[in-house]
Order: structure tokens, then C-alpha cells, then sequence
């Protein structure tokens, strides 16, 4: 088994079909989201694949030590995650076809009007465990 992260962005990736921001979704529409994340990582925790996943608040700040004896620097010149990364879920799958195949299933989490968003999902492997690609 390997771990992989799905990231899932606010942009950075390429653009989603359906690509309305989640602030112009209606209530519904963010419920109805959310239940669809909420029952594929239910899915996941039965056949025993989900590890972890969470939702981020857009709210952020970048922290650096900046020396002894200094506060630490705060925020930067720099894009920040707090821009681009809207949450992200841990997978623990056999093989890397498989993560591919579940990030697709993912991506077609609905948006606006209930229409899949077929949003782009990076998929990283975690240190620490072999990658599972197959030729």
C-alpha cells in the first residue's frame, strides 16, 4: 500500500468546467458538495483506502523564524496557500492506477447548478512510501 495526498485548489491548477467559485454556489449547492465529499471518503473508510481529509478556511499566514531573539516574520511576497489550496484527502491505495482512478471520481464532486466540477486534484505520493506506478 502507498499513501497519496489529493490536493484540491482554489486555482493554480488548471481551470475546472464547471469553475463558479464555491462563494457563488448557492447553499445547497455547498451542501450538496460537501455530502459528496463527505460520502466518497465514507466509501473510502469501507474498503479501507481513506486515511484522512480536511477542508481548509480561506484564512492563512505564512510564518518564518527570522533570528534569535526576533518575532517571527509574518506573510511574504509570495503567493500564498491560503490562495490556492482549498483542502486536501490522504489515500492509502494498492497501486497508483487506483489513486488516479479514485482523484477521478473525486473531480466530479458537484458545483454550481449541482453539475460535476471536474476539478483538476494533484496527487503527491508521501515520503516515506514507495510509489506503486506500474508499466
Amino acid at each position: 500500500m502507498a499513501k497519496y495526498l489529493f490536493l484540491k485548489h482554489y486555482r493554480g491548477a488548471p481551470e475546472s468546467v464547471n469553475s463558479a467559485p464555491m462563494d457563488q454556489w448557492t447553499p445547497q449547492e455547498v451542501d450538496d458538495h460537501m455530502q459528496y465529499m463527505n460520502d466518497f471518503a465514507d466509501k473510502l473508510r469501507d474498503t479501507g483506502e481513506f486515511v484522512s481529509s480536511q477542508a481548509l478556511r480561506p484564512e492563512g499566514t505564512f510564518v518564518r523564524y527570522d533570528g534569535e531573539g526576533k518575532p517571527p516574520v509574518t506573510d511574504g511576497p509570495f503567493a500564498e496557500t491560503k490562495d490556492l489550496i482549498a483542502g486536501w484527502m490522504i489515500i492509502d491505495v494498492d497501486t497508483y492506477e487506483r489513486a488516479i482512478e479514485l482523484a477521478g471520481e473525486l473531480s466530479a464532486a458537484p458545483g454550481a447548478n449541482g453539475d460535476p466540477i471536474h476539478e483538476w486534484l494533484e496527487i503527491r505520493a508521501l515520503m516515506g512510501n514507495p510509489m506503486t506506478i506500474t508499466e
